[in-house]
């Protein structure tokens, strides 16, 4: 919370069959399989819902360790005996744990699917009756889906992996841009889980550079954690975590509830906007001049995070700001209040 995050995303089950709530369709969890023994997703739910943040539910398509899971491009060296699989049964059990995922925690913001990827795109995976479920569960709850393809009928939300929107250089996210809502998911470090060997994290201003570019794209950004064995977060990704809450303490007004803004993302930055307020987010600039293609009409410029006016020049073709000086911080940023 601190963070300044309004929602958690969880992993409900992963790949690997194994589910973190007490689900009555498998003994793979971890109130039967683990010295645990307590509903980590009830008590995790039960704070969420009174501290006001959002739970969501990452749940996988995929399963490594069924034997009625209709076998993919992944997870072959498993030791599933053949000829068990069962496309009936195994969705009936996705469905019947979604079901309890909707009925057993109270109210959910989101499903985030992953692992359709692993079949062909003509596989039936019938997630239409799936969504439709779902949206009689809580027909609030949003549907994502990791498929890394065009968004499919029924779902409300449009995910890129390790990527901006529109963006493609970690290879899966070629898919155009949809009208939904927007979200990017990236790691902190280089992996998903928990690596002890993986202790290349992001710094903070490359995170915050992150989630301001991801604004500036109209996304959401949604940073994954991997918890140590022991349950407890890493102590570098909970500082990463407490020095970006710090920046959206005071920065926070240019981000929430804002969309993309007028000006087209650059290298030097991205743009903003709620109502008539343009913040330009300035990242990248050696130069106190900043020349920012703008048709919309300037009625005054001043420097966020103090108040004091910046000097500018407007012609058809643009704005031109003359900043105090060459910005040196994580995020300079410029509120534009337009006519």
């Amino acid at each position: 919370k601190a963070s300044g995050a309004k929602y958690i995303t969880i992993t409900s089950r992963h790949h690997d069959s194994f589910s973190m709530f007490d689900t009555k369709e498998s003994d793979y969890d971890i109130v039967d399989a683990t010295p645990f023994k307590r509903d980590i997703i009830k008590e995790l739910a039960e704070e969420c819902h009174k501290q006001g943040i959002k739970l969501h539910f990452y749940y996988s398509h995929l399963d490594w360790k069924r034997e009625d899971y209709p076998i993919g491009r992944t997870g072959k060296g498993t030791g599933r005996p053949k000829g068990k699989e069962n496309w009936n049964t195994y969705y009936q059990f996705m469905n019947n744990q979604l079901t309890e995922l909707l009925t057993n925690y109270g109210p959910i913001g989101a499903i985030w699917f992953d692992g359709v990827w692993d079949h062909p795109e003509s596989y039936d995976w019938q997630l239409e009756e799936q969504y439709a479920l779902i949206h009689k569960l809580q027909p609030s709850c949003l549907i994502g889906n990791n498929h890394h393809r065009t968004p499919y009928m029924g779902e409300d939300f449009q995910m890129f992996e390790r990527d901006l929107p529109g963006e493609n250089k970690a290879g899966f996210s070629g898919q155009d841009i949809s009208a939904l809502p927007l979200e990017t998911c990236e790691t902190m470090n280089r992996t998903w889980g928990y690596n002890i060997k993986d202790q290349n994290y992001k710094t903070t201003k490359t995170l915050i550079h992150l989630l301001v570019r991801a604004a500036g794209k109209n996304a959401n950004l949604l940073m994954n954690i991997g918890p140590q064995p022991n349950g407890e977060l890493p102590a570098v990704a909970v500082q990463r975590m407490k020095e970006m809450g710090e920046w959206m303490a005071q920065y926070g007004e240019t981000i929430y509830g804002t969309r993309a803004g007028d000006v087209e993302p650059h290298p030097w930055g991205v743009s903003t906007r709620k109502d008539n307020r343009l913040f330009i987010h300035v990242l990248d600039c050696q130069d106190a001049s900043l020349f920012i293609p703008l048709k919309a009409k300037v009625k005054k410029a001043t420097q966020f995070v103090d108040g004091s006016s910046i000097f500018f020049q407007q012609d058809k073709d643009g704005v031109l700001l003359k900043l105090p000086k060459v910005p040196t911080e994580t995020d300079y940023v410029v509120e534009l209040l337009l006519k």
